[in-house]
């Protein structure tokens, strides 16, 4: 939850330059975008909110389920006796669902200042600017894209990681997803602009890069060539000193051999792959407008596991879609058990205005929704435990996140990423040296959960510490930041929902 906001003390305003808060509701893209927000504030003069309350919060939003909306709501309306007691905050709101509602924010929470979409998040300092001057609301949606995400400053949450956008918007017409209406149709960098920015944060520390899209195989339609994203991933694997590439999201439908291959032969391209599955009936797949269905879908899953045999497969699915029947959701059920992820992201479905399935007939009441999703976590769940439990007396080489686990206070454990993406804590034996976020260690596997997997080696000769150019970088900002804490410890910093440490 946001830290309570008390009011400023008065001479705050008048001795230090404006302090910023951004708050992130959604995805990993809406988690890079709030990258750029924090730049083009800062260049603008803001700091972080780090040891005092913000004069400014924006809220990044999300739209693609309910408790989003609710969400942003609830903490407006938390934010609004803060307002009153200082009339020189601001308060913004962008994102997918500041596109939809555009000037309903306004209307519903009078007190916000500017509502800008998801095509001008460059406008932001612009559009503060005009509602101090001007004493009212700005509420500026465009409807195409203004500049690309990229070309804007950016401030990066992690010294040693980052994302790249490959593409913006998307082509598909998913009956449950707002997003095309709000992002817009695909569009696509260049493969030398992606590139080059991906060379650039490798320059400056890091070693992990995650490319980013709505459907990050259909990349390249746009100009032409189909077979793009593969070529991107292999010249991604000829940059010098990037260990870890990722991607998501990819869409099954448009999921070809050439990207497998290109996964199996880079060796920087992490053995890991987020298929989203959605629905395992093909009914359901078909109101959906997916266009796959469960067999293509459990094809595409055993080519990744004949070339990459260790990949970490995951998912996404929808429980309760309109008019879904026991017998959809039990095809559902034999398509998780046949793909045995490692983990799933399931969602209960939610009514979204402006789509074609919010305007369906046949809605599953909600506690059969709920029954369902039980069951369905529940043999996910199952599933998970039992593929890291296979993993117990296997070694894991782990990238040291700057965030650590809930329990790392009693436990001691850091906590960091396999290759494979799965959430390793571990310990550092007696006497051996301790990692820094971006270093890499090796560890053994002695335990394992649904979701994570422990590792305590015995030790120093269990446990082998490779310091490197991330835990350099992560270092670097430490110390340009007089050692500020990250958002993790810090009230009123910037969280992402991401391991938080801060490059300044």
């Amino acid at each position: 939850m946001p830290h309570a906001l008390q009011e400023p003390a008065p001479s705050a305003a008048t001795t230090a330059p404006p302090a910023y808060e951004v708050r992130t509701l959604g995805c990993q893209m809406n988690a890079h975008d709030s990258e750029r927000i924090t730049g083009l504030l800062e260049n603008a003069g803001y700091v972080p909110a780090l040891d005092r309350d913000p004069d400014l919060v924006v809220f990044n939003t999300c739209a693609v389920r309910e408790n989003a909306d609710n969400k942003l709501y609830g903490q407006l309306g938390q934010l609004a006796p803060v307002k009153c007691r200082n009339e020189n905050m601001q308060i913004a709101v962008g994102g997918c669902l500041a596109q939809k509602d555009r000037a309903t924010i306004v209307d519903r929470a009078p007190w916000v200042d500017v509502v800008f979409g998801t095509h001008n998040i460059g406008s932001l300092p612009v559009l503060l600017e005009r509602a101090r001057h001007n004493e009212a609301a700005q509420v500026e949606i465009l409807e195409a894209l203004e500049t690309f995400p990229s070309a804007l400053p950016t401030k990066r949450e992690q010294a040693y990681a980052g994302w790249v956008s490959i593409s913006v918007g998307c082509n598909n017409t998913c009956t449950f997803c707002i997003v095309p209406q709000l992002r817009g149709k695909e569009k696509d960098r260049r493969p030398g602009d992606i590139l080059a920015e991906v060379q650039a944060l490798v320059d400056s520390g890091a070693v992990e890069v995650t490319l980013l899209g709505q459907n990050v195989n259909s990349y390249g339609v746009e100009f032409g060539d189909r077979g793009a994203f593969a070529k991107l991933l292999r010249a991604c694997g000829e940059i010098e000193g990037l260990e870890r590439v990722r991607f998501t999201s990819p869409h099954p439908a448009a999921f070809t051999d050439d990207v497998i291959d290109a996964m199996a032969e880079t060796p920087n391209v992490m053995p890991q792959l987020h298929m989203p599955l959605q629905s395992g009936s093909d009914r359901i797949l078909r109101q959906m407008r997916r266009s796959y269905r469960s067999k293509k879908f459990l094809g595409i899953l055993e080519r990744v596991r004949e070339r990459i045999p260790h990949a970490a497969i995951t998912t996404d699915i929808i429980v309760g879609f309109p008019g879904e029947t026991e017998q959809d959701f039990q095809d559902t059920l034999d398509v998780v058990a046949a793909s045995e992820f490692s983990s799933a992201f399931t969602f209960q479905y939610s009514v979204r205005p402006g789509t074609p399935a919010g305007e369906m007939t046949d809605q599953v009441p909600a506690a059969v929704v709920k029954e369902r999703f039980e069951r369905l976590t529940a043999l996910q769940d199952h599933i998970s435990a039992r593929l890291n439990r296979e993993l117990v007396g296997t070694t894991a080489e782990v990238l040291v996140s700057a965030q650590s686990g809930r329990k790392s206070q009693s436990t001691h454990r850091l906590t960091g990423r396999g290759r494979d993406q799965r959430l390793v804590h571990f310990s550092v034996p007696e006497g051996s040296p301790a990692p820094r976020p971006g270093d890499v260690v090796t560890v053994p596997v002695t335990g394992a959960a649904a979701y994570h997997l422990l590792a305590d080696p015995r030790d120093a000769a269990e446990y082998t510490l490779r310091r490197s150019r991330g835990g350099d970088a992560w270092e670097a900002a430490q110390a340009e930041s007089c050692g500020a804490p990250s958002s993790a410890a810090a009230p009123g910093a910037v969280g992402l929902g991401m391991p938080t440490l801060r490059k300044p």
